[in-house]
């Protein structure tokens, strides 16, 4: 079966960009293990450890399954990881012994780092992680190509809710049709997030009172799921007649996602509701104006919170008894990559950045309303990537 595989010219820009910033910051080289990184760096998902060092090529030692890593794999030096012995070599060989080691330390496992830090020893460790999250937030003309297949994926979705519901159905029969389409259409099905046990399906489809039930899940909406084990996303409760309906869908292509919601109604919603509806819309129109290059993503956020305070909604706003505290996050390979638009969260906004913005309003034991569309950092502002109609849909 053909499957996209990242281009060598794609990978040769990403290694080089990082050791460009590995020689600037004094690090000897980079060991990648975390599967996102692996992928942005190697092009595989393969059970591997990846070596980059400072100057010279990448070496990939690949525990399970090397034939697949060189068929996926693009790099010029792949080989086989026999055992820590391999690594070790690898390491002794290959890494400067006057320059701290770089590892995926926000997300690399305690036990994992301590047998590292034995197995390199005398190396110095350090933390690679903020460098290459920083370097993966800019998207390449290549990885918005795959971003763009996934809107386009994610219009179809959207555009097919109206088709398929019946009255009487369940949150779940409706995601469960929405999300088939979806796989048919060439979801991945997984979503990959960095945060520690933050996990989600790839759709929430909550309707009323369950879009405003909140979860451990780091978002404006949790839902009730289906037991206590993943207590998140649509449930057995039926949709009932004039209560809000949303639908917040993750549409991943080639490992690339793009991140959406849209408000659905059977019948005409509130006129309070449709108020702050118009709200969520008129904080996307300004934060697309004012989120151009250069632009910081405290101040994107100030500005939202401020809208939503002159129209007497700053209670509701992405929340009700508990709130987030951000409007926006980075998508890509990853849920929750950077930027983040949030209080206190100083980031400078660059071209190529990919933002999910999701202003929302919280009405406990009514519904949530607001938006949720992808976009790129632009020097003119944000453009956008999802583009079904912003509207409340009337089923």
């Amino acid at each position: 079966m053909e499957q996209v595989k990242t281009p060598r010219v794609e990978l040769e820009k990403r290694w080089k960009r990082l050791q460009e910033k590995m020689r600037e910051k004094g690090i000897g080289g980079a060991l990648i293990v975390q599967r996102a990184d692996l992928f942005y760096y190697s092009g595989t998902g393969q059970d591997a450890h990846l070596f980059i060092p400072a100057e010279g090529l990448p070496q990939l030692l690949v525990r399970r399954n090397l034939q697949r890593a060189r068929l996926e794999s693009s790099l010029p030096q792949i080989g086989s990881l026999g055992g820590w012995g391999d690594l070790a070599g690898l390491i002794a060989e290959e890494a400067p012994k006057d320059a701290p080691l770089g590892l995926e330390l926000d997300v690399l496992p305690v036990n994992l780092f301590h047998r590292y830090k034995k197995l390199f020893a005398p190396l110095e460790l350090t933390d690679i992680s903020p460098l290459i999250r920083r370097l993966r937030a800019v998207k390449s003309a290549y990885e918005l190509r795959q971003l763009k297949e996934a809107a386009a994926l994610a219009e179809a979705v959207f555009a097919l809710v109206k088709k398929i519901y019946r009255t009487g159905m369940t949150e779940l029969e409706l995601a469960a049709e929405l999300e088939a389409f979806a796989r048919t259409g060439g979801h991945q099905g997984a979503i990959r997030m960095r945060g520690f046990n933050q996990e989600m399906f790839y759709s929430h489809t909550l309707s009323g009172e369950s879009a405003t039930v909140p979860s451990f899940f780091n978002g404006v909406t949790g839902g009730y799921g289906l037991n206590p084990s993943f207590p998140q996303g649509a449930s057995n409760k039926k949709i009932k007649p004039g209560e809000l309906l949303l639908i917040d869908f993750v549409t991943v292509v080639n490992g690339y996602m793009v991140d959406q919601t849209r408000i659905f109604c059977p019948g005409e919603p509130a006129p309070s509701l449709l108020r702050a509806h118009e709200t969520a819309l008129q904080i996307k129109r300004a934060l697309v104006k004012k989120g151009r290059t250069g632009a910081n993503g405290a101040d994107l956020y100030r500005e939202a919170v401020g809208i939503a305070a002159a129209a007497g909604l700053e209670d509701h706003f992405m929340g009700a008894a508990e709130k987030v505290a951000f409007v926006g996050h980075g998508v890509g390979l990853e849920l929750d990559e950077l930027p983040v638009i949030a209080r206190n969260y100083d980031i400078t906004l660059a071209s190529g950045m990919v933002i999910a913005l999701e202003p929302k309003f919280v009405f406990p034991g009514q519904g949530t309303v607001g938006i949720e569309d992808t976009f790129v950092v632009r020097a003119g502002g944000l453009e956008q990537l999802t583009s079904f109609d912003e509207a409340i849909q009337v089923l």
